[in-house]
């Protein structure tokens, strides 16, 4: 079975039950989130040995992380406690429309505390990819460190490594220093998965064609770019480049995690070993289920589920 890893914080959610702002919500639903977490989950549905690499508190949040693993059957061996510092949780408006207004509680929390060193207990038997998101980039000069020394260490072991820039700007001192620091981890990965407008504020260019050369020109060998909303991806490699489009969704639920399942999709295309067309048509697939659901992760298929979208809507591409 392929063996791949993630590594990020994850964290309870708190979805309100009834519409209306957080502070005047009386009943919330709790579930777990966080993007490197979608990606597991999702990649486990595929069928793939997936690991997650973490650290969670020592409370009923981090119990709760550590159960939904086990029953979305992904390894946990590399999630740690930490008796000092909490889990990190989220509270999540409930809307009929529109993207959901997020409240994060994230200060002193485990995550942040991971260190270099825990990358030590790696099996790397067998590992043919390692997927990484620029929110551990912000969170601490430790988690820092970690990503870097893990993109490292597997590329040292001849796994590729994938890439989702992911801004937030929210969790970053300045606009500056976001973009320098995510666009130089950008360039240690194999596979670089950016939005449109991500793209430009990490490179400066303009188009998704000069975003494309720039980052080949670097050395990365795939470069995924996400045109938003309907417009599907301009995917690129020394192979040719060509636009690739979305699938239409006639009811758009919840937008949250679509980049995550897109992700899964086309890191999963590449290593079943599809053309890059395929593969990124999966990740529009994965994309579209995702955001006809309520919930962070709730929408990611199984195999069967995505071969029957994608057998179902063959042809109904959105130009």
């Amino acid at each position: 079975m392929t063996k791949v890893l993630t590594i990020g914080e994850a964290m309870g959610l708190l979805v309100a039950e009834s519409e209306g702002p957080l502070d005047l919500v009386k009943h919330f639903e709790r579930h777990v989130c966080g993007a490197e977490l979608n990606y597991i989950v999702g990649m486990a549905r595929l069928g793939f040995d997936a690991y997650y690499i973490s650290r969670v508190g020592a409370d009923p949040f981090g119990a709760c992380i550590r159960n939904f693993l086990k029953e979305n059957h992904i390894h946990d061996a590399y999630v740690q406690t930490d008796k000092a510092y909490m889990t990190g949780y989220q509270m999540k408006e409930k809307v009929s429309s529109g993207d959901p207004k997020v409240a994060n509680i994230r200060k002193n929390t485990a995550f942040p505390h991971l260190l270099p060193a825990a990358l030590d207990a790696i099996d790397w038997q067998d590992v043919k990819l390692v997927h990484v998101t620029g929110i551990p980039l912000a969170l601490s000069d430790t988690c820092r460190q970690s990503i870097y020394a893990l993109m490292e260490q597997a590329r040292q072991h001849g796994a590729l490594v994938s890439f989702d820039p992911n801004l937030r700007p929210m969790l970053w001192p300045s606009e500056r220093e976001m973009c320098k620091v995510i666009g130089e981890a950008s360039l240690h990965a194999d596979i670089v998965l950016p939005g449109l407008e991500e793209a430009k504020r990490i490179t400066g260019l303009a188009d998704e064609k000069e975003i494309g050369k720039y980052y080949l020109d670097q050395g990365v060998q795939m470069a995924v770019i996400k045109l938003g909303g309907s417009h599907g991806a301009y995917v690129c490699s020394e192979a040719g480049a060509q636009y690739v489009p979305s699938y239409p969704v006639a009811t758009i639920v919840d937008t949250v995690g679509a980049g995550d399942g897109f992700a899964v999709g086309f890191t999963s295309g590449v290593l079943d070993g599809l053309p890059l067309y395929a593969a990124a048509r999966r990740g529009a697939a994965i994309g579209a289920l995702q955001i006809q659901v309520a919930g962070d992760n709730e929408g990611l298929p199984t195999r069967q589920e995505l071969e029957t979208f994608q057998r179902n809507n063959e042809g109904e591409d959105v130009q």
